[in-house]
């Protein structure tokens, strides 16, 4: 090999260098450009991928394809409203009770800090002084008003994605122009859809009683605002980490605030920290098993990274968007080091995803019954 050859070589590295560079440039200027959109695909392709088995389900029960998609897109869409208004109006009720609580709440906080000494008091209390809570909090109601415009994208989306179902299988084959490797991929498909929804369900489970033990809590002890900080608690548990620690600091907060007095707001602090501690360090695991396997460093890092991209919804659609990597990678020979890395076990392909070695789910594989023919490839092919 000659010097020339090297230079070569070297000069080939680094022109990949640099467009490897540029290419995550442009990535993430367009991940946050049009994060909008973005968010609200992602929202609509979980949702999609939800009802998609409920939909099969019934095709099975011979009730025709029409009338259940039709029924998933009557319930999404008032399941949709419904979560928005009661979302708007829990943050509303937050708002007006909150704000007159603020000041208060902001003067007993120093009594906490009694034992750190004088030194710390003050700076703490300088600290919460600086903080615009009433501006805060109306700013986050501002936010959930606009959740409306949202819901009519995602709508638009699961719309479209449904009246395309049929077509799903057929564009993989044709992409692919390959019946192996069109398998394979809807085979990778399935994998993902099956372990988000199972994730997405066992965690829904969870948060509903964890946020009804918090709300027994607060109407035990006599408290106000139990709904919304039930409803808070059960939004934030899709958090991974940090949400039900910032759901415990909030309940915290509005104790406090309400009940004037130090023990009291202990007492129920303790309660939801142990609520918090045994639901997500004991039961959330023991029922996610082996559903999705990723390492806590992997769902951490994946938190910091969609929660600077795309803020608050790129945290919640942190954990999903992180499966679907871990799996896609796992399936590609190059990538696999990085499916390994972030995979809890350290296991890749066979070993981490051995139970998707059947075939695809009926979301992915099957094709409604429409009593249809398309042509494909110069064949008729009937719909089945």
């Amino acid at each position: 090999m000659t010097v020339d050859d090297g230079d070569n070589a070297l000069r080939q590295k680094l022109q990949t260098g640099f467009l490897g560079v540029i290419a995550f440039a442009v990535i993430l200027f367009l991940l946050v450009q049009a994060k909008f959109l973005l968010i609200t695909l992602s929202i609509a392709i979980i949702i999609f991928s939800l009802t998609s088995d409920a939909i099969s389900a019934f095709a099975r029960l011979r009730v025709p394809t029409w009338f259940a998609t039709t029924l998933a897109l009557a319930v999404i869409t008032i399941g949709l409203l419904w979560v928005v208004t009661a979302l708007v109006a829990q943050v509303n009720e937050i708002v007006s009770t909150a704000i007159s609580y603020a000041e208060r709440a902001q003067k007993l906080l120093p009594q906490l800090t009694e034992w750190a000494g004088p030194n710390a008091t003050v700076a703490i209390d300088s600290f919460i002084r600086s903080l615009d809570l009433t501006g805060w909090i109306r700013s986050l109601a501002a936010q959930a008003s606009n959740l409306v415009s949202g819901v009519v994208m995602v709508l638009v989306f699961v719309g479209f994605m449904f009246s395309e179902r049929i077509w799903f299988p057929i564009k993989i084959e044709r992409l692919t122009s390959d019946p192996v490797q069109a398998d394979k991929v809807q085979r990778i498909i399935s994998s993902i859809m099956r372990r988000v929804n199972r994730y997405l369900v066992v965690k829904t489970l969870v948060s509903v009683v964890t946020a009804a033990l918090v709300w027994l809590t607060f109407r035990l002890a006599g408290l106000e605002l139990a709904g919304p900080i039930a409803v808070i608690t059960f939004i934030l548990n899709f958090i991974p980490t940090i949400g039900s620690i910032v759901a415990t600091i909030i309940a915290i907060l509005l104790a406090l605030a309400q009940t004037g007095s130090v023990g009291e707001t202990v007492a129920i602090g303790a309660i939801c920290t142990a609520i918090q501690f045994l639901i997500g360090n004991v039961i959330d695991p023991m029922l996610l098993g082996q559903t999705l396997r990723m390492s806590t460093f992997g769902i951490v890092l994946s938190l910091a990274v969609w929660g600077a991209v795309w803020g608050l919804p790129g945290m919640f659609l942190s954990v999903p968007i992180m499966a679907a990597v871990m799996i896609i990678c796992a399936h590609i020979p190059w990538l696999r080091p990085l499916a390994i890395i972030l995979s809890r076990e350290g296991l890749a392909d066979e070993n981490l995803f051995e139970n998707d070695a059947r075939p695809a789910s009926p979301a992915v594989m099957d094709v409604p019954d429409l009593n249809t023919t398309t042509t494909v490839g110069g064949q008729d092919r009937e719909a089945v």
